[in-house]
């Protein structure tokens, strides 16, 4: 995976929560205990970790800076901030040579960081379009894509249901749901 899967899903976060910037954000996000305002925040927050991390390359743990959105930021502007967050990984992925590690639980290279964003991005998404009550579902080839990089072991079937369930967002006959995962 790499920056384009990256552009794709955060392109897709912003043309599917743009029409719906005027509603109540403030709403639980899904079955997050954060609401559509705080998981947006979050992945922002996500983007711009993993840009930090592959631009430094720490090999033992998270470089310790944070990304503190106003609170009287609008859902506009906080599409907004993903988007850069989003943008500036998509540009340390494309300039990060494929050999070099970063730390992210572990050694991790530019396509599991590319994947790890794109699985934010996609699955937060679907968090807060069930808390504004849109119905959406993450695109299937980027649903695939992140379930080969980072859940090989996942059912087989729909990926959307497949990566839905490897993040504990939803059931899947005779399995149970996974209530923590580390890529």
């Amino acid at each position: 995976m790499g920056s384009r899967d990256l552009d794709e899903a955060v392109a897709e976060m912003v043309r599917v929560l743009t029409p719906h910037a005027r509603a109540d954000w403030r709403r639980q996000a899904g079955e997050l205990d954060w609401s559509c305002w705080e998981t947006a925040a979050h992945v922002a927050h996500d983007l711009l970790a993993y840009a930090g991390q592959l631009a430094v390359l720490p090999d033992s743990a998270y470089l310790p800076f944070d990304l503190v959105v106003s609170d009287n930021a609008s859902p506009h502007d906080l599409l907004r901030v993903a988007a850069g967050a989003g943008r500036l990984l998509s540009v340390v992925l494309a300039a990060s040579d494929p050999s070099v590690r970063a730390w992210h639980w572990g050694p991790t290279d530019p396509s599991g960081f590319a994947a790890l964003g794109v699985n934010e991005t996609l699955v937060h998404t679907r968090d807060i379009t069930e808390g504004l009550g849109i119905d959406w579902q993450p695109p299937e080839a980027l649903c695939r894509a992140v379930l080969a990089r980072l859940f090989p072991g996942a059912p087989a079937g729909d990926p959307v249901q497949a990566l839905l369930w490897s993040t504990g967002r939803t059931d899947l006959p005779g399995r149970p749901r996974p209530t923590s995962w580390v890529p």
